[in-house]
């Protein structure tokens, strides 16, 4: 008797009556890294050519970078979003820090505040974007909770790790100690922005705050040595 000719599709321990193996579900389209940096690039095209985000339409985005809306509408779901993403995309990244250390630690993320602020204070761009970012509060809501809320979690345990390495105070309130150092550098940075914003700021911030700001007293029971002046 002649043998049924075998299905070459189907694997010759399969029973005929199953039908054919289940095959994988195919992917959808993977995202396309060259459109997604396209599209960043042409809000940053269309910013520093002085457009407002206001004025700013997916319509001329898709156009500038030569995508489809829907290309755009896949990643985004406006652009208020796509705007946040910019501004995450042209701020440094967050400095490496040991995440064991303290004070050492500490001191990186406040040198990382000043360097970001020197590269602002020189972009016409970085300062248009971050004005226009605050006049939308919900966007600016956004920043504030995924961009600055983590780097103040960071900052406060880098000072709770200083306590517990006995760096400084054991007594005194982490939160408020975090204050007194963040607090001169963001006057600097965001309050006065004419204010310097020397090389050494963050290693004087961190010394004028070990060493106090009460004047030099003989009484042994308030200070053992007098400290040397180191103004900010």
């Amino acid at each position: 008797m002649r043998q049924a000719a075998q299905n070459p599709a189907q694997d010759p321990g399969q029973d005929p009556a199953a039908g054919p193996p289940c095959q994988e579900p195919r992917r959808g389209r993977p995202r396309s890294a060259a459109a997604e940096r396209a599209i960043l690039d042409a809000v940053l095209e269309l910013l520093e050519s002085g457009e407002t985000l206001d004025g700013l339409s997916i319509e001329r985005v898709a156009r500038t970078a030569g995508v489809g809306k829907a290309t755009i509408y896949r990643r985004w779901s406006g652009k208020e979003e796509l705007f946040l993403d910019v501004l995450r995309d042209i701020e440094p990244d967050d400095p490496t820090v040991s995440g064991t250390a303290g004070l050492d630690d500490l001191r990186i993320m406040l040198e990382s505040m000043r360097t970001r602020s020197v590269a602002q204070r020189s972009s016409a761009l970085l300062h248009n974007v971050f004005v226009q970012m605050k006049k939308h509060p919900r966007l600016w809501t956004e920043y504030q909770s995924t961009v600055l809320a983590p780097r103040r979690a960071a900052m406060l345990a880098a000072v709770q790790r200083a306590v517990d390495a006995g760096e400084l105070r054991g007594d005194l309130d982490v939160e408020l100690m975090n204050d007194l150092f963040l607090g001169p550098m963001l006057v600097r940075t965001v309050h006065r922005p004419e204010a310097p914003l020397p090389e050494d700021l963050a290693d004087r911030i961190i010394r004028t705050l070990l060493q106090g700001l009460a004047p030099h007293s003989t009484n042994p029971q308030v200070t053992a040595t007098k400290p040397t002046p180191a103004p900010v």
